[in-house]
């Protein structure tokens, strides 16, 4: 990628966040563009999100094992991960959520300054929620994608809105002055000195975990029963719900996942167009707390998980199509419903 890779600014900014032996393990597995890795004692904007992409992909492996043991597979044979998307579940209130921003504002305020535009918007009516698909100006082929999703509680009937008012009213904001100082510098243009760029990466990175109280079991099992994904937002908050693999064959992808038996998905959702092939792995569960009048207890819940997609030529652009499809997102957001 790069001769003098301990001087990249973008390796220095993921060392400082998972260490040094990790960090070479991310950049000799998931594909990183070259130009960025040439910049060193500053960083842009678009290196920045690179290594903010890798530290977020780094977390998701952490808690989705499923995922980890793919991409472990990946890196035995020394084939590196291209890295297409991530997804995030946010609520959306009439007003704020606590002391977030409503909905996918309280990841646009993070994801412009960093160079990235909405391409669309997709509606996902099925699931009373709505999709925003941010691709990076810089980059648009070569860095991942987030794809935003909101949550419309307006659409659902008055008891759901009063469990979800006592979940995400103690949302609290995770950007502090020093973080939002820097933003405003990406995004008149600046480049940033490494140790600042450092300095606030943490803070900028926790924005995508949960941000309210523990909620209840009472309230978790009201939204879950018109909503699995209410009730996934509601015990994982921000955190990158899945990250996506861009493969030339998803699915040869399913076929060796399946009979190495992992879960993965039944059937790979094509978009309307036929160009954008998606499938994934089921969610991981994890083990959550919830409050009940006897004291809190432990159950398990879908977590995160990994995702495929291949993506084919646009005959009118010959270019790779990089849309989503509303079909495919919402099948795709049932891997986190709970079997």
């Amino acid at each position: 990628m790069m001769t003098d890779m301990k001087h990249s600014a973008v390796q220095q900014l993921v060392t400082s966040m998972v260490g040094a032996e990790r960090a070479s393990q991310l950049f000799a597995g998931v594909v990183t563009e070259p130009r960025l890795l040439a910049e060193t004692a500053s960083i842009s904007r678009a290196g920045f999100s690179a290594a903010l992409n890798l530290v977020l992909f780094d977390d998701l492996l952490a808690r989705v094992p499923t995922g980890a043991a793919y991409v472990a597979d990946q890196a035995a044979k020394g084939v590196a991960i291209t890295f297409d998307h991530s997804a995030l579940r946010t609520i959306r209130f009439d007003g704020s959520t606590g002391a977030l921003p409503a909905g996918e504002t309280a990841f646009r305020r993070i994801l412009e300054p960093l160079g990235y535009r909405v391409a669309a918007v997709y509606p996902l009516p099925a699931l009373r929620m709505t999709g925003h698909a941010f691709r990076h100006l810089d980059l648009p082929d070569r860095m991942p994608q987030f794809f935003v999703s909101e949550l419309h509680v307006d659409q659902f009937d008055p008891g759901f809105a009063e469990a979800a008012h006592r979940v995400f009213d103690s949302s609290r904001d995770p950007l502090g002055d020093q973080t939002r100082d820097l933003l405003a510098r990406f995004a008149a243009g600046d480049w940033i000195p490494v140790g600042q760029a450092a300095a606030v990466l943490p803070q900028i990175t926790n924005a995508f975990a949960r941000h309210h109280d523990q909620p209840s079991l009472a309230d978790y099992e009201r939204l879950l029963v018109e909503s699995a994904e209410a009730a996934w937002i509601a015990t994982e908050g921000n955190a990158v719900n899945h990250v996506t693999d861009r493969v030339p064959d998803v699915y040869d992808v399913a076929n060796q996942q399946r009979a190495l038996g992992r879960p993965i998905k039944d059937q790979v959702e094509v978009s309307e167009s036929g160009r954008i092939h998606q499938t994934a792995f089921r969610a991981d569960p994890v083990s959550r707390a919830f409050l009940t009048p006897d004291g809190a207890v432990e159950r398990n819940v879908p977590g995160s998980f990994y995702e495929f997609i291949t993506r084919l030529e646009d005959p009118d652009t010959g270019k790779l199509d990089l849309g989503f499809d509303s079909a495919n997102a919402t099948g795709i957001f049932a891997m986190t419903k709970a079997r």
